[in-house]
């Protein structure tokens, strides 16, 4: 028997497709970063630095993914490693200006892109699937035992 839960696992298979929207080799068309830069960048920024270990726990990843993946993004001058500004041992990194200044441009393309996909939504529609996209990702972080942090 069919139930509203697995047309919910469909249409969120479907969904994942799409990520995020046409990507190419990881890469959004016309997109300034990967996406997983693009998420580690995100986070950094509504948490503030981070050191590898945070990373570690807030990813559920272990150090050495996070080790390439923060080297790739440093290469790419999108954060800079830095004293902890608490006064602990281990470094952190925060992002620097040309890290913001291209997640936010890969923020508003995206916003593009479902403006586009939304067009003949009426707002209280695009507000109330709002609401259950972040029911369903507490869900899913409150089994996870990871929730992000939201702005």
């Amino acid at each position: 028997m069919e139930t509203p839960t697995h047309e919910v696992e469909y249409e969120q298979m479907l969904l994942s497709r799409h990520t995020f929207l046409n990507q190419r080799g990881g890469r959004r068309k016309n997109s300034l970063m990967e996406r997983s830069a693009y998420i580690l960048l995100s986070r950094i920024r509504v948490q503030g630095p981070m050191s590898i270990g945070e990373l570690s726990d807030a990813f559920g990843l272990d150090a050495s993914t996070l080790n390439r993946q923060t080297a790739a993004a440093m290469r790419a001058g999108l954060i800079e490693r830095i004293p902890d500004p608490e006064g602990g041992m281990a470094r952190k990194f925060r992002l620097t200006d040309e890290g913001t200044r291209l997640l936010d441009s890969e923020r508003e393309g995206i916003v593009d892109i479902l403006d586009q996909v939304m067009t003949d939504w009426p707002d209280e529609d695009i507000a109330a699937f709002a609401g259950y996209l972040r029911r369903f990702n507490y869900g899913i972080e409150a089994i996870g035992g990871r929730p992000w942090p939201r702005p």
